[in-house]
């Protein structure tokens, strides 16, 4: 299979083809962004939630630190929402925040995804409307005198090709349109772990560790001794 056969089953389908490579290129722009992006966004996030369970009790000046080194994450987010309203604001109120910051952010998490998706259901559409083309072209062999009714086959062999096009891009668009979903609903699982934990860590209370436990309750006992 060579180029000038590849522009011959391109004109077959009277430019269908091309159409259905500039679909493809599109598909394969938005799978590289999408995957380069979700993956970062995921084991950076891990790193990330595994520093935050570390800590005991969190206050403005940790919560300012902890944001710089997130950087671009989405976590960083909440953790210039909670940074902002500590002291302030707390238990529901401070939820409901978090909460909005969490619905802010997921539009950006599945951003361009909506191509893949009309690329999945146009692509074999395109596919069969240029084989119906290319089927017009073989069977009008038939009409001109001459012809051998056997050259039929041919054509609509080329005019297949159209169709198996648009299928393949469907299906690899089909595979790489879940995982992309799948990638979303983890980054916003941690996104849920991220504010439970701050939640837990900004009530006013201290963690107790298994390091401090003894102490904590040492202090607990003399402060009911002394009531």
């Amino acid at each position: 299979m060579n180029l000038q056969y590849l522009i011959h089953l391109a004109n077959y389908s009277d430019g269908v083809l091309y159409v259905l490579g500039i679909l493809l290129l599109v598909e394969l722009a938005v799978m590289v962004d999408r995957f380069w992006y979700l993956r970062r966004t995921i084991l950076r996030g891990l790193v990330f939630v595994q520093e935050l369970g570390s800590h005991g009790r969190l206050d403005r000046e940790t919560l300012n630190k902890m944001t710089e080194s997130a950087g671009d994450l989405p976590e960083a987010t909440l953790l210039r929402m909670a940074a902002s309203h500590h002291g302030q604001v707390k238990g529901e109120a401070l939820a409901s925040r978090l909460e909005e910051s969490v619905l802010v952010l997921a539009p950006q998490l599945d951003r361009r995804l909506w191509l893949l998706d009309t690329i999945i259901t146009l692509a074999p559409l395109l596919g069969l409307f240029g084989t119906i083309i290319g089927m017009f072209h073989a069977f009008s062999v038939l009409a001109a005198p001459g012809h051998a009714p056997t050259a039929v086959t041919g054509g609509v062999a080329d005019a297949l090709v159209a169709t198996a096009t648009g299928l393949f891009i469907a299906m690899l668009g089909l595979v790489a349109f879940n995982a992309f979903n799948n990638q979303v609903r983890q980054i916003l699982l941690q996104l849920d772990s991220v504010k439970t934990m701050l939640l837990n860590r900004m009530d006013g209370q201290p963690m107790i560790t298994p390091d401090n436990s003894d102490k904590q309750r040492s202090e607990v006992l003399s402060v009911a001794r002394a009531s």
